[in-house]
């Protein structure tokens, strides 16, 4: 199956593994050859959301509806990639920044609060730019590749690049300005890979067989010191033919501790006490005669609240107590000549650490897509996303309707 202009555009924009993806330009002098290449998407967002929650006997209600023009899952993307072949290894360096449309400011041309100046955060009025890729690697086919620096991380991975809301809008509700990006399907259904430091190791492709391991920086999300660094590993497995697929697991796994005469999530001043979070991966897609098809599951303990979906937030009660979550992915997609018809359904479960004992949340969601290729840059999308979120521990209740339409441009 042929490669658009598209794919390899997408994979390079958020995998930037392959240096051969589709560039805008492309020159070489002498044994180094420069890449460019890039992306810009724009929406209109409406939103309506019903918010319940009840006390006692009291029941209250409250309803509103927004509109926006925003980012949608992809920020905006600009990547330099660099590569040659020196004596018998690749290498390959690769930076990219990524800026967005969204301004927090409701007054034009003034931040939020005229007193943070361009510095002020989210009070500022100038789009955030995303260093999102900052790393080299060498190796070859022979014994793999060894990559330093800042990527994608490998835990959820491969699912973010199945989710078909990565050229849409997706689901909105942990989305905030000015980060520049909606939350697609992250939070109803998987955990947010992100963009990490890392030093990863990927082995050779034996006949579609592939594995990456690395140690990540780690985050001291419990406790005040990290000893070791975070751990992350993937295994894939890919098949062509006529019903090509893929087939995948991964892990994370990271311990923080206490430092000697603290007290912090119930280490109560024992430097030996230690906190590992954990989190278990796996995925399966597949397609034939232009359907396709993902299932995808994941489980973890102190990981992070992934009804929030990023990870290492809210994995415990600040007591040692670990947050439970899981969550799964369904998704199916046809295409037509040069559109797309999509659905997805996710959800995901959190329940005691973070939340208290016996509490949980659930978020669910689906989407219905629409990806149009107007030519070989430009898609143009529609979405609509149904969302609930039920809280046990206030009786809460929300309920949001997204719908949005716009365009995506590769280059």
């Amino acid at each position: 199956m042929k490669k658009t202009l598209l794919a390899q555009s997408v994979a390079l924009a958020c995998l930037a593994t392959a240096a051969g993806g589709a560039q805008a330009v492309s020159f070489t002098q002498n044994d180094v050859t420069v890449d460019i290449n890039g992306t810009i998407n724009g929406f209109y967002v409406n939103r309506e959301s019903e918010t319940r929650s009840t006390t006692g006997a009291v029941t209250s209600t409250t309803k509103s509806q927004n509109s926006a023009l925003t980012n949608g899952l992809l920020p905006g993307w600009i990547n330099f990639v660099v590569t040659t072949r020196q004596g018998d290894q690749d290498i390959k360096a690769h930076f990219s920044f990524a800026p967005g449309i969204n301004d927090s400011s409701s007054v034009i041309g003034l931040p939020s609060d005229p007193g943070a100046g361009a510095t002020g955060g989210k009070n500022s009025p100038f789009s955030q730019v995303d260093v999102r890729n900052v790393y080299f690697q060498f190796g070859n086919n022979d014994w793999g590749t060894v990559k330093f620096g800042r990527d994608i991380g490998l835990f959820g991975q491969n699912i973010i690049l199945s989710d078909m809301t990565l050229l849409g809008v997706g689901g909105t509700s942990n989305a905030g300005i000015p980060f520049n990006t909606t939350f697609g399907m992250i939070g109803h259904g998987y955990m947010y890979t992100g963009f990490q430091a890392q030093i990863t190791y990927t082995t050779p492709n034996f006949n579609g067989l592939q594995a990456s391991a690395g140690i990540f920086q780690p985050s001291s999300f419990a406790g005040d010191q990290t000893k070791t660094p975070g751990v992350q590993a993937k295994v894939d497995y890919d098949w062509k033919g006529a019903m090509p697929g893929k087939v995948w697991g991964g892990l994370v796994s990271q311990s923080t501790s206490c430092s000697k005469g603290s007290n912090c999530d119930g280490a109560v001043g024992n430097p030996d006490k230690t906190f590992t979070a954990n989190g278990y991966e796996i995925g399966a897609k597949a397609g034939m005669n232009g359907f396709e098809g993902v299932l995808y599951a994941f489980t973890a303990k102190g990981l992070g609240l992934s009804t929030v979906g990023a990870q290492f937030y809210g994995g415990s009660d600040g007591l040692g107590n670990k947050t439970a979550s899981s969550g799964y992915l369904m998704q199916g997609t046809y295409t037509h000549n040069k559109t797309k018809f999509g659905i997805n359904y996710g959800q995901n479960k959190d329940k005691d650490g973070f939340l208290g004992a016996g509490e949980d949340r659930k978020n669910r969601a689906y989407t219905l897509g629409v990806y149009h290729s107007l030519n070989k840059f430009v898609t143009l999308v529609g979405e609509l996303n149904q969302e609930k979120i039920n809280a046990s521990a206030s009786n809460y209740e929300q309920k949001n309707r997204t719908i949005s339409g716009g365009a995506v441009l590769f280059f």
